[in-house]
């Protein structure tokens, strides 16, 4: 990650590490045991000041991070860089896939509450000061915040980044997490992982045509979690990656990465 500043006052000190572009996650210390707040908001910290904070596709206002030491109070305001998004189309998917029929709108409804509850999930792993390594190997067919259009019918942006390859290529875990989901066949998104990664960080793995682990499975950094597939809305067999602050923060995932190595 870019290192973005130190910011320094008597015993106070305040780092940040990451660009803050529209999609980034930011991950900060401070001293241990200083309380912290994000536009007036509480933010929990590790045992070593740690704490994270990210800007989502359409953030667009700065953010003021507060933090109270020793009984003096500091502000430090982080100015968001605007992105530009590309447009991808999308054609050849199933009808149904695009504008589900009425019958399947309770499923789908259920099945958007079970995501929204784990990566609800809280836990004090600290997994997140990890280096991400890639998920899969392949091309990126896909990219965050691009607006999609669907058979000619104008959606919302993709959330995720795209790793296509063959079904049954392998995909790992990034950095090590906790398994909160693994379903084999939600409507939209078939196969589906979610791992904690603690501190509200989450990661979700779409598509697959296999799924490697159980909920409350423990995994370390490249273990294998599940197979490349093309379940639930997709048209050719890839990887649908994404990562998410909470529940509602949707971050990029390829700001995290290293370059790809050739195989």
């Amino acid at each position: 990650m870019l290192f973005s500043g130190t910011v320094t006052s008597g015993d106070y000190f305040l780092n940040i590490q990451g660009e803050p572009v529209q999609g980034a996650l930011l991950i900060a210390q401070t001293n241990p045991g200083a309380e912290v707040s994000i536009d007036d908001k509480p933010v929990k910290t590790d045992p070593d000041g740690y704490f994270l904070f990210g800007f989502g596709r359409f953030d667009e206002q700065d953010k003021t991070i507060g933090i109270t030491y020793q009984g003096q109070a500091f502000k430090k305001t982080i100015h968001v860089i605007k992105r530009t998004f590309p447009e991808e189309r999308i054609d050849g998917l199933p009808a149904d896939k695009v504008n589900p029929p009425a019958s399947f709108w309770e499923r789908i409804k259920k099945e958007q509450a079970q995501v929204k509850k784990a990566r609800a999930v809280w836990s004090e792993n600290r997994h997140y000061l990890q280096n991400f390594m890639w998920p899969a190997q392949g091309r990126v067919s896909g990219v965050y915040g691009s607006r999609r259009i669907l058979n000619g019918e104008p959606k919302r942006p993709h959330y995720g980044m795209d790793i296509a390859n063959v079904t049954g290529s392998q995909v790992v875990a990034p950095i090590a997490g906790t398994v909160t989901m693994a379903v084999d066949d939600h409507y939209y998104t078939g196969g589906t992982i979610i791992l904690d990664h603690g501190y509200g960080l989450n990661s979700t793995y779409l598509h697959l045509s296999q799924v490697n682990v159980e909920v409350g499975q423990q995994v370390k950094q490249g273990d294998k979690i599940g197979e490349i597939g093309m379940t639930g809305r997709a048209t050719g067999p890839h990887l649908d990656w994404r990562i998410n602050l909470g529940t509602d923060v949707r971050l990029d995932p390829q700001l995290m990465l290293p370059p790809q190595e050739a195989e």
